[in-house]
């Protein structure tokens, strides 16, 4: 069966799913292989759960008409995907970055909402997997697109790219992230800038923060809408920015005060404003739309719990979002600060260097009592009353129980296998 003919059967349906646990009814259910399991053997279950079609590529599990038999479920997914995006036509806006990825996302999603039907990547689906499915979540009353594209190897997002083919593209960093898949930073940043090259090569627009030098450089090549707080000729000029601890922004003479911590949420917003003001989106609705979102899925959440005021920012870490939330964290007047701080993941052969780096930043801070999480901090243990070390949660649990934290400020961060929320559980 060919695409399009798949793409037939695909507009009759309501949904698409991978997941027979949370099958709709009416949709399209594709087979895709898993590490661990063969999702063929699920294609009877999902077509008695509701599901109208279901795409497999073993022939030993065809059931009857409603079952289209392909040589890969997942390429076929891919090429659906493109093939719709090119159907619906629509403008699509395209992010990826080190951090700050998902925030920036949630943010221009509410603005472009105040003017747009728009419909953007949910959650974290930004892989070869996630972006076929928000490509394919879109229809006819999508005005405006936004997809996310995470990757941790060259070429990921190049082919990301000829998936969605964006019009519209930005980065928001490019920091310490995924080092051992990219080969260092500079392998971040080169595959990071495949998105700059593909909005190049196809006369496509970028958004740039041009207070970024990497950014700045990266992008001389392109059509360009940028945002700044020190070069006055940006398309959008920044006059001042504060954090103590949300966010407030001064643009044009107009204050927006957000509910995002840390001045590392600052370029998030900068750039939400931007893709709004290009979108025609007005000043009043862009700051009714910023001063309305609210964080979740423990980033960047300020939470309050019994006696204690919590900064939960435990999504995800790696060293340049970790070092930007210390030091955030340090200037926050505040005191009887407590840092809960979890190993970082997937560093390959940096990981000790960067775990001795975050350690030797809280070593002299003696007003922060810090405990460290996990072995790869705990490798770097040294000897300070104001420093803890654990090799394990576990550890630190049992510890955390007698301890009994009250009146205190606290940052938890750390990488999602840490999954540091459960210390909310003890306080």
């Amino acid at each position: 069966m060919e695409i399009k003919d798949i793409h037939d059967l695909f507009l009759k349906c309501s949904s698409v799913s991978i997941d027979t646990r949370k099958i709709e009814e009416n949709s399209l259910f594709f087979a895709i292989k898993g590490e661990r399991f063969d999702a063929n053997t699920f294609a009877e279950e999902a077509l008695k759960k509701g599901a109208s079609y279901v795409v497999i590529d073993n022939k030993e599990y065809f059931i009857d008409e409603r079952t289209i038999l392909v040589e890969n479920t997942l390429e076929t997914l891919q090429e659906l995907s493109k093939f719709h995006r090119k159907y619906l036509k629509l403008p699509i806006v395209a992010l990826t970055g080190s951090n700050g990825k998902t925030t920036t996302k949630e943010l221009i999603n509410v603005v472009l909402s105040k003017r747009y039907t728009t419909k953007a990547t949910v959650g974290n689906l930004n892989n070869h997997i996630g972006v076929p499915l928000t490509l394919l979540s879109f229809d006819s009353k999508t005005e405006i697109g936004i997809v996310e594209m995470g990757a941790n190897h060259q070429k990921e997002i190049e082919f990301l790219c000829a998936l969605a083919q964006p019009d519209f593209g930005y980065i928001t960093n490019f920091g310490k992230a995924h080092l051992e898949g990219f080969g260092g930073t500079e392998g971040v940043i080169k595959g990071k800038s495949e998105m700059y090259k593909f909005l190049s090569e196809n006369d496509k627009f970028v958004f740039v923060n041009l207070d970024d030098a990497i950014q700045k450089e990266k992008t001389e090549n392109n059509l360009r809408v940028t945002f700044s707080q020190a070069d006055k000729n940006a398309s959008v000029f920044i006059n001042a920015i504060t954090a103590n601890p949300f966010v407030e922004i001064d643009y044009n003479g107009i204050k927006v005060k957000s509910n995002l911590i840390g001045l590392y949420n600052a370029n998030n917003i900068n750039a939400a404003i931007t893709i709004g003001k290009y979108f025609k989106v007005s000043d009043e609705e862009i700051k009714e739309a910023i001063e309305s979102y609210i964080p979740e899925n423990n980033r960047s959440q300020m939470l309050v719990k019994n006696s204690n005021e919590i900064i939960l920012d435990a999504y995800n870490a790696n060293p340049s979002s970790m070092e930007v939330a210390i030091k955030n964290f340090l200037q926050l007047d505040k005191e009887n600060k407590v840092a809960i701080l979890g190993d970082m993941f997937e560093l390959g052969e940096e990981s000790l260097h960067e775990h001795k780096h975050i350690v030797a930043l809280l070593k002299n801070e003696s007003n922060v009592k810090t405990y460290f999480i996990g072995n790869h901090f705990y490798a770097n243990k040294i000897d300070k009353e104001f420093l803890f070390f654990y090799e394990t949660f576990a550890s630190f649990s049992e510890d955390l129980k007698e301890e009994k934290l009250e009146n205190k400020m606290i940052l938890i961060k750390g990488s999602r296998g840490m999954a540091l929320e459960r210390v909310l559980e003890f306080l």
